[in-house]
């Protein structure tokens, strides 16, 4: 993947070869969702438009779409966090991988078909082994699924990071 030097990358750029290939933000998933996180400093930015197959029923986005955007979007910023809290580029050694240890997610109202979704999440607890994290989902000005994950570090496939679940 070429990127200019002024385009921003999203933390899912920077994924190991081995492990991008979840099906929600994998660059090698032919099926990925495409989920791309951008982190500004304090928090971590997705935007999702649903194509006309990720419907619950008509005029309504599916619920597990939903927690499924919650969930790895709220991970890419806990990857994203941890690099910057030691001071480091994603993507430079060790990796730093993360994996949901609780996802707990609240449809507060339908979530409309036909509208750009809108994922903000912050930080609310950060050590090196662990994020707490919230997540606010809108679509348009309404805020339509809240949720909390909690993403705990694990050492990856390829080496890096120096927790173990």
């Amino acid at each position: 993947m070429s990127h200019s030097a002024a385009e921003p990358r999203a933390i899912q750029d920077f994924y190991h070869d081995d492990i991008a290939i979840c099906v929600g933000c994998g660059r090698h998933n032919p099926q990925t969702l495409g989920v791309r996180t951008f982190w500004d400093g304090a928090e971590g930015v997705c935007h999702f438009t649903p194509a006309d197959h990720h419907t619950a029923f008509p005029g309504v986005v599916y619920g597990g779409l939903l927690a499924c955007l919650v969930d790895c979007h709220s991970i890419g910023t806990a990857i994203a966090a941890m690099y910057d809290a030691e001071g480091r580029a994603p993507g430079t050694e060790p990796e730093i991988t993360c994996v949901t240890a609780s996802l707990q997610v609240d449809y507060l109202k339908p979530t409309p078909m036909g509208v750009e979704l809108e994922l903000r999440t912050s930080i609310e607890e950060l050590s090196a082994r662990k994020a707490i994290l919230r997540c606010s989902l809108r679509a348009g000005d309404e805020e339509t699924v809240r949720g909390r994950v909690v993403a705990v570090r694990v050492r990856s496939r390829a080496g890096g990071g120096d927790a173990k679940v």
